[in-house]
């Protein structure tokens, strides 16, 4: 079920490096920021540091802010293995994060979030950031890090898109990344008895 008309969505540009996080609220088509930064994990050495600061920086933000849903961008797979793998483990974090929270969470990949905001998908970060400064109506100076702005862009994005998944019949709503109900083997092979193989 997506999130209601008037809502506050967290974004997330997952990264072991840097992530961007923006808050959004939605009032109609209003757009507003509530918070936008990132968190800095340029000095950091250790890895597995890296991915505990990124657990405990969505969980403060779920916290602080009582999003109703968590946009996320999806790694791009123009990148080499190990930036991939990195990136997704960063993204699998923040996922884990905001489930654990009880947050609803959607995924965007790249390209769907350049084309929603700015109308084409090979959109220059610059020019993400202009657009979300336009929607949001801001007059500050651009951020340092512009990872700050892709995040703000995945939060409007979905801010977009769960405004045209109401205007949809039930059956054609995307379903959200939920945590999923406790259950055990014999429950699975009770509901699934053609998934059992006989020798």
């Amino acid at each position: 079920m997506p999130c209601s008309s008037s809502k506050t969505i967290l974004g997330i540009d997952p990264g072991t490096r840097i992530m961007g996080y923006g808050l959004v609220r939605t009032e109609g088509r209003k757009f507003s920021c509530i918070e936008m930064g990132v968190l800095n994990l340029t000095k950091e050495t250790d890895a597995l540091v890296k991915l505990e600061r990124v657990h405990e920086e969505v969980v403060r933000l779920i916290e602080c802010f009582s999003p109703d849903c968590l946009s996320i961008e999806t790694p791009f797979y123009g990148k080499n293995v190990q930036s991939l793998i990195k990136l997704g483990r960063a993204q699998g974090v923040a996922i884990a994060a905001a489930m654990s929270m009880g947050v609803q969470v959607y995924e965007y990949a790249p390209l769907k979030i350049k084309q929603s905001l700015t109308g084409n998908g090979n959109a220059s970060k610059e020019q993400v950031c202009a657009m979300v400064f336009r929607v949001l109506g801001l007059d500050s100076d651009r951020p340092r890090f512009l990872d700050a702005t892709d995040a703000m862009a995945a939060a409007i994005c979905h801010g977009i898109h769960s405004k045209l998944d109401d205007w949809a019949l039930p059956a054609a709503k995307k379903k959200p990344l939920a945590p999923k109900s406790k259950g055990n083997w014999a429950d699975f092979l009770q509901k699934n008895p053609d998934r059992i193989r006989k020798s």
